[in-house]
């Protein structure tokens, strides 16, 4: 079973910056999109930023310009870059892989075990 790790959480002042690395723990046949999510207490897992195998990026409305995500295809490695961090920034981040562990088996879902932001003001 391969897991995704992630590192690079911590805590912040706001306008500060923090890079979120995910590596999985295996090998995969092929990777389509990987994204982050967050989640703050008491709220729903919302997507953060995704980045498809064509490298084309899509951003939460909240995160534009301040947020970039990038990818290793050689690593199968997902990173979010975050810069000008503010107090609603503060959440568990979690990475998102879909992907193909063997050429015979369907995309699934691979998901990180979080790791935490914390931006203080």
């Amino acid at each position: 079973q391969v897991q995704l790790v992630e590192s690079g959480g911590g805590l912040v002042q706001a306008g500060g910056s923090l890079r979120l690395s995910c590596a999985p723990s295996g090998s995969f046949f092929s990777i389509n999109v990987m994204g982050w999510y967050r989640q703050a207490p008491g709220k729903q897992r919302d997507l953060v930023a995704a980045i498809n195998s064509g490298g084309v990026t899509n951003y939460a409305d909240s995160v534009k310009g301040r947020f970039t995500i990038s990818r290793d295809n050689a690593k199968n490695t997902v990173y979010l870059q975050m810069n000008s961090l503010k107090p609603e920034d503060t959440a568990v981040y979690y990475c998102k892989t879909v992907g193909q562990r063997y050429r015979w088996s369907p995309f699934s879902d691979y998901w990180g075990q979080g790791t935490q932001v914390t931006v203080s003001s």
